[in-house]
């Protein structure tokens, strides 16, 4: 963020959930704790190198109560200080962008998660759902930032270049927030609108499962910003042939550049990292020193490691069948090793999600069924959000699978080498965003293909040292090389230029 002009720019950001959360304790005091997600932590970084506002929704009686106060609040926390502006939507209309339309309607499509066979059915209740939940979120979004825009430091309404936005920086975040940019440049001309998203983006032909006005209002909606962003080349691709395919709109693919009314959008791809040293400070942890400690004492000769939430998504049933066929085919390895499941509950209220954790935990069972013995299981599920677990179980695993369906990027992948002491290898599945940046130095597999990745697993175990040595340096030297940090400066860059008139 070198220039002058830039560095001066009023920064709103906006994402559905805030950096903190309140919550009123027993005597009704309210409490603030971090917020939960892997965003808080990338937005924390964005925030240090250039501190604004971030507007989030609502979730809270302690939340709704400062959304009425319509200004930001300031906190301090985990030596982290924040600015933070709430919105609150009804309880009906939250639940019908959130839980309809948001999750898992374009969770679904975004991940290729849909049954096309049989789901979705987009009936009354969905169209009323994006009518009457999604888009009044959005628009109640749109106000607040707005309203941060036009605010100066001390609290009033600025006129002029100022309250046109001309000295402000907006970023979006996410697929909730798809509609919120046309509303801030039809009042705020002067602002610059950066929109991030952090999942994957389906080919052109997937996004016809929607009907066309809502397909067309999400173009049209991330169309608005100045910059539209993603974490891989491949998800830049696939935009900018839905702009051409869909919207019949002129893309330049070598630029990124989609023309859109009469200005130059550029659609970029920037992939998210992690903090390694933040990370490396995490697992010194009493707590984390702790659980390694318990874990060491309780390994087998070998510790295969996932991390997930409980998600669709991330594959999690055909990585238990894949271990299942491991088993079969490669009997020698029994009671040799334990598959260390850390999955973390994900939308509870979503029954897709409800029926895949019991199926998960049936499937759990029926391995351990039929390939334990009396004291060992090959699997051991915990469903629980334990942080100080997980860094210890990365420092420990001699296997790391990731084998999602489709994932924006996956940071698994990137905190377990950063942290791992065994020189563990890295299974990769091609449809994560970070396959890009580390598959040549992982196994990769097909998520698909349950051979496949029982055959990953034993190649794995089996592999020799010095390759599993050079893997791991090579997975650790990728990671440092592309940080959070980095990830931050990139688009900060980009922006200035864009500011600059660069093409």
């Amino acid at each position: 963020m070198e220039g002058v002009e830039l560095a001066q720019r009023r920064l709103v950001v906006a994402a559905n959930r805030g950096p903190v959360s309140f919550h009123d304790d027993p005597s009704g005091e309210p409490v603030v704790t971090r917020g939960p997600g892997g965003l808080v932590t990338v937005l924390t970084e964005v925030l240090r190198h250039h501190p604004g506002t971030w507007v989030a929704a609502a979730l809270s009686d302690a939340e709704r109560r400062l959304a009425a106060e319509k200004r930001a609040v300031e906190v301090a926390l985990d030596g982290e200080e924040y600015r933070v502006r709430y919105v609150a939507p009804s309880a009906d209309a939250y639940h019908k962008y959130y839980n309809v339309v948001s999750n898992p309607m374009l969770w679904f499509i975004q991940h290729y998660l849909w049954d096309l066979g049989r789901h979705p059915d987009i009936r009354a209740e969905e169209m009323d759902a994006w009518h009457n939940g999604y888009l009044v979120v959005n628009e109640q979004f749109a106000r607040a930032v707005i309203d941060e825009v036009r605010r100066g430091p001390d609290g009033r309404r600025r006129r002029g270049p100022a309250g046109d936005g001309g000295d402000a920086l907006v970023l979006l975040h996410d697929y909730q927030l798809y509609c919120v940019a046309p509303a801030v440049r039809a009042a705020c001309p002067g602002a610059f609108l950066h929109q991030f998203i952090h999942i994957p983006w389906p080919q052109s032909d997937y996004w016809r499962v929607l009907p066309e006005h809502i397909r067309e209002a999400v173009f049209h909606g991330l169309l608005g910003n100045d910059v539209v962003a993603f974490h891989t080349r491949h998800y830049v691709r696939n935009f900018l042939r839905c702009c051409a395919d869909l919207l019949d709109l002129e893309v330049d693919e070598a630029r990124g550049v989609v023309r859109y009314e009469d200005r130059e959008v550029w659609v970029r791809a920037y992939p998210v990292s992690i903090d390694p040293a933040s990370l490396r400070d995490a697992a010194g942890s009493r707590r984390a020193r702790t659980a390694e400690r318990k874990l060491r004492g309780r390994r087998r000769e070998f510790l295969l490691l996932r991390v997930d939430r409980l998600d669709l998504s991330k594959n999690i049933i055909r990585g238990f069948v894949a271990l299942d066929r491991f088993l079969e085919l490669h009997p020698e390895f029994k009671e040799r090793f334990t598959f260390l499941a850390l999955l973390q509950p994900s939308r509870e209220d979503v029954e897709e999600y409800v029926t895949y954790r019991e199926r998960v935990e049936r499937l759990v069972a029926d391995v351990n069924t039929r390939h334990g013995t009396t004291d060992w299981m090959p699997i051991e599920l915990r469903i629980q959000d334990d942080f100080p677990t997980t860094l210890a179980a990365y420092a420990q695993y001699d296997v790391l699978l990731v084998n999602a369906i489709a994932d924006g990027m996956n940071l698994v992948a990137k905190e377990g080498p950063i942290l791992n002491r065994h020189d563990g290898v890295l299974i990769l599945s091609e449809y994560a965003g970070a396959f890009e940046e580390l598959g040549a130095f992982a196994l990769g597999v097909n998520p698909f293909n349950i051979e496949g990745q029982a055959e990953a697993i034993h190649r794995a175990l089996v592999m020799p040292p010095e390759e599993r040595a050079s893997r791991a340096a090579m997975l650790r030297r990728v990671v440092e090389e592309n940080s959070v940090e980095k990830w931050v400066q990139a688009q900060f860059a980009d922006i200035a230029a864009k500011l600059a008139g660069g093409a």
